[in-house]
C-alpha cells in the first residue's frame, strides 16, 4: 500500500532469474481443467493519482509518465487490466487522453474512491485538507464526511466521468469504502465490484484487522469490512481484497510492535512483488494451492511510487503473469468482469481457502486460510508443529462506527471479532495462538507431525490431514462455513488438547468461561464460542478445549 512508504522503497537494481527456470512446472490437461472449475483469477489493477505533496520530487509529470508506462507494459504481454482514477486525475486532460485511447475489450477505467480538493469543492463542501490531497483518515477518504455529504461527493464524480467517458464505471475502489457510500453507488449507478487494502495493522495509520482473508465477500449493510451472513443484509457488490499478501508471512509482520511491515505482490518491495525468487513462489502456490471455489490476487501499483521504483517488479511479473495465462493456469481480467463473475455464481459469500504447501527455500512453514461468511481461521504449520494462528468471527448485525458518525482522527480503524488473534495478542516473547499439544506421562508436550494433506472433497468443505509422530496415527481437520471439527484416529490412544495462549498484558475479549461456551465481547458486542463436542476449561494462562472420544467440535457461526 506504501502511503508513508515511498521514500523508503529503494531503487537499487537486483538481477532478474530466469522466469522460466524458477517457475518450470508443465500444464496438465486436469490442472488446466482444475482451473476451469476453480479459477485462479488475477486483477492488475493501477490507480493514478494527480499530485504527490509528499515529495517534491515526484511531479505530476512523474506520476503521468508511470500510467504511460504501466500501459506500455500491459499492451507488451497483451494483459487485461483495470485503472481507477481520483478525481483530480479523471479531470486531467493528458489522463483523459491515454485512457480514451486503450481498447475497451481489454481495459478498463473506474474510479479510486480517495477524496482530493476539486471534488469536494464542486460538491460544495469546505475542503479541511493540508494539501489539494490529503491521506489522512478523516480528510481523504469518504469516512471523513457524513452521509449525506458522501452522496454529494458520488454524484459530482459520477456525473463528470460520464460527460468524459460516456458511462458510468463499473469499479469503486479505495483502502476502504464505508457501507453507506458503496450501498448508494450500487443503487443509483449500478457499479459491479469493489476492492479494498488486505489486511494489515497499523500500516500507515490504516487497520484492517480480522476480515474475509483475501478473496472477495459481500459486505454487510451496515459495515463495508464485515462479510454478510444472509443475503438480505448484504450490499450485492463483492469487495475484493487488494495487494496479494504473503500468506505466511505478512500476517507476522512486526510481531510484538504497534505497526505492521509489508510482504506483498506490489512490485515496489524488494522482499516481495520486485523480488524473482519470492514472485515466482507465489504464483507457484496460488496455482496448486487448494482454493476451494476460486483463487484470487490483485497486481499492480498505484503511480505515486513511480516507474523508476516498480518497473523491475513490473518487469518481473508481467511476463509470468501472462505465461501462466497462455498456459490456462490464470484468469487475467479486469476488477468488473471479476465482480460479474462473482455475482453470477454467489448469492451468498461462498467458503474459500488460501493454501500454502510448500514455503520459500530454507523454510518448512505451510498455512492455510479459510474463509466463509461466518468466520476465518489459519493454521500455520512450522517445524513439525501446528497452531491456529487467528480465528475471526463475523456478525452483520455489528455495524461499522464510520456508518453515520464522521471519522475525526487522521488514522481509520476496520475490526472483527477476535477468539483467536496471534498477532495482536503476542509480544516479542510470547507468540499468542491455539497449540496442539500431547500428554505424555501426565505431562503436556507439542504434538508433532509431518506434512498435511489438503483437500476439498465437496463444496464449502475443506479437509486436512495431518499425520502425528509417535504412532498416533492421524489428526483430521473438517472445515465448513459454520464449524470446525478436529479428531485423531490412531490406534495408539492419543491424548490432546488445544491450549490458548497469549502475553501478559494481551487485552483479551473473554468474559466468562465455561465447559460448553466461552461468551466474549469486543467493541460492545457479545458474542461466543460454543463446543458441539468436547469441552472448555479455564487454563494456567487463557483457556484449553479438550476433546470427547478423541473429537473437538466448535460451532463458529452466529445465530
Amino acid at each position: 500500500m506504501g502511503i508513508n512508504n515511498i521514500r523508503s522503497i529503494g531503487y537499487t537494481a537486483v538481477c532478474v532469474f530466469c522466469i522460466g527456470m524458477l517457475f518450470s512446472f508443465a500444464p496438465t490437461s486436469k490442472r488446466s481443467r482444475e482451473n476451469r472449475e476453480k479459477p485462479r483469477v488475477v486483477n492488475i489493477v493501477n490507480f493514478i493519482r494527480l499530485l504527490e505533496p509528499r515529495d517534491s520530487s515526484i511531479t505530476e509529470d512523474v506520476l503521468y509518465q508511470t500510467v504511460v508506462k504501466q500501459v506500455a507494459i500491459m499492451k507488451k504481454y497483451q494483459l487485461a487490466g483495470t485503472f481507477l482514477l481520483q478525481y483530480d486525475a479523471l479531470m486531467d486532460p493528458r489522463y483523459q487522453k491515454l485512457l480514451k485511447s486503450l481498447p475497451h475489450d481489454s481495459f478498463e477505467l473506474g474510479a479510486w474512491w480517495e477524496i482530493p480538493q476539486p471534488l469536494v469543492e464542486k460538491a460544495g463542501l469546505k475542503w479541511r485538507g493540508r494539501y489539494p490531497w490529503d491521506w489522512r483518515a478523516n480528510i481523504g477518504f469518504s469516512t471523513g464526511y457524513t452521509p449525506h455529504e458522501r452522496e454529494l461527493l458520488a454524484d459530482v464524480y459520477m456525473s463528470d466521468f460520464k460527460k468524459i467517458f460516456g458511462y458510468y464505471p463499473k469499479s469503486v475502489a479505495s483502502w476502504f469504502i464505508d457501507a453507506h457510500t458503496l450501498n448508494y453507488l450500487y443503487q443509483k449507478y449500478h457499479i459491479v465490484a469493489s476492492a479494498n487494502c488486505k489486511d494489515q495493522y497499523g500500516t500507515d495509520g490504516y487497520t484492517l484487522w480480522g476480515g474475509y482473508w483475501n478473496q472477495a465477500y459481500y459486505p454487510s449493510k451496515v459495515n463495508s469490512y464485515m462479510p454478510a451472513q444472509h443475503e438480505a443484509n448484504e450490499i450485492p457488490v463483492p469487495i475484493f481484497r487488494m495487494l496479494g499478501s504473503d500468506p505466511i508471512r505478512q500476517y507476522d509482520n512486526g510481531l510484538g510492535t504497534g505497526r505492521q511491515g509489508v510482504v506483498t505482490l506490489e512490485p515496489v518491495y524488494k522482499f516481495g512483488g520486485g523480488d524473482s525468487t519470492w514472485v515466482s513462489w507465489y504464483f507457484k502456490e496460488f496455482v496448486q494451492g487448494e482454493p476451494m471455489a476460486f483463487a484470487y490476487t490483485q497486481a499492480g501499483q498505484e503511480n505515486s511510487f513511480t516507474w523508476a521504483a516498480m518497473a523491475k517488479g513490473f518487469e518481473i511479473q508481467m511476463p509470468l503473469i501472462a505465461k501462466l495465462r497462455d498456459q490456462h493456469k490464470v484468469r487475467v481480467e479486469t476488477l468488473a468482469a471479476s465482480g460479474k463473475w462473482f455475482k453470477d455464481h454467489y448469492k451468498l459469500t461462498p467458503a474459500t481457502s488460501v493454501t500454502v504447501n510448500n514455503d520459500i527455500d530454507g523454510s518448512d512453514r505451510k498455512t492455510v486460510w479459510f474463509n466463509s461468511r461466518f468466520y476465518r481461521i489459519n493454521l500455520l504449520w512450522e517445524k513439525g508443529t501446528l497452531r491456529i494462528r487467528d480465528i475471526h468471527l463475523f456478525d452483520e448485525k455489528l455495524p461499522s462506527v464510520y456508518e453515520k458518525k464522521v471519522a475525526t482522527s487522521n488514522e481509520c480503524s476496520f475490526f472483527t471479532l477476535p477468539i483467536v488473534d496471534g498477532y495482536l495478542w503476542s509480544d516479542k516473547e510470547r507468540t499468542a495462538g491455539l497449540i496442539f499439544q500431547a500428554i505424555v506421562d501426565g505431562n503436556e508436550t507439542i504434538l508433532e507431525g509431518g506434512s498435511p494433506v489438503i483437500t476439498n472433497p465437496a463444496i464449502g468443505k475443506l479437509h486436512i490431514l495431518w499425520p502425528l509422530k509417535a504412532g498416533y496415527g492421524n489428526l483430521t481437520m473438517d472445515l465448513d462455513e459454520r464449524s470446525i471439527s478436529i479428531r485423531t484416529d490412531g490406534k495408539k490412544n492419543c491424548k490432546w488438547l488445544l491450549d490458548m495462549v497469549a502475553a501478559d498484558q494481551a487485552k483479551l475479549p473473554f468474559t466468562k468461561i465455561g465447559p460448553e461456551k466461552i461468551d466474549c465481547n469486543f467493541q460492545g458486542m457479545n458474542y461466543s464460542l460454543k463446543a458441539l463436542k468436547g469441552f472448555f476449561q479455564r487454563g494456567n494462562e487463557v483457556f484449553k478445549i479438550y476433546p470427547e472420544n478423541q473429537t473437538i467440535v466448535l460451532n463458529l457461526a452466529s445465530p
